[in-house]
């Protein structure tokens, strides 16, 4: 069977399509971060799975959670998904709406862990750095992880920049080891 996230991609392309066509980004994002929650709701998943609960059971059962927080794009695509047993891919569908969503805005998401909580001033410099190297704007989610010894790792999409202690350390060892 092919992966979710493969099965979720032109749902999701078609969601933003429309999104951005009608400028209506923000409120698809709200949609189906809603749906999201609903469909991983363990209640609503058990019915998701259950051959026992007809497709129009399932697309009353979400519609009525979400109530009037879906309009009729929101809806329509609630009935689709359901018509071709996709729900379980919106929380895949979800992610990839967003990267393209950032990606329409110009924004890159990084992932800044470090071995030390930072304070504002560093922060702000390292996503200038980002900024300034990625030529983009960064948005930066900002963790705390002790066993990095020092330093900072950063994650910006399928890159890494490890000027860690740790990263260097596993560096030497596999130098030494090879």
């Amino acid at each position: 069977m092919a992966e979710t996230v493969t099965i979720a991609r032109p749902y999701a392309e078609a969601a933003f399509k429309l999104a951005r066509e009608s400028n209506t980004l923000v409120q698809w994002s709200r949609m189906l971060a809603l749906l999201e929650l609903v469909v991983e709701d363990e209640q609503v998943a058990r019915c998701i799975g259950d051959p026992n609960v007809s497709g129009q059971q399932l697309e009353s059962l979400v519609l009525g959670v979400c109530g009037e927080q879906l309009d009729g794009a929101g809806r329509n695509l609630v009935q689709v998904l359901v018509d071709n047993d996709r729900l379980v891919v919106v929380p895949e569908m979800r992610v990839l709406f967003e990267d393209l969503k950032r990606e329409h805005e110009g924004l890159l998401e990084a992932q800044i862990t470090s071995a030390f909580a930072l304070d504002d001033e560093q922060k702000i410099r390292l996503v200038r750095r980002l900024e300034t190297k990625y030529q983009r704007k960064v948005s930066a989610q900002v963790s705390v992880d002790p066993q990095l010894i020092g330093g900072v790792k950063i994650v910006v999409g399928d890159k890494v920049l490890d000027a860690t202690v740790r990263g260097k350390l596993d560096a030497m060892a596999a130098a030494l080891t090879h």
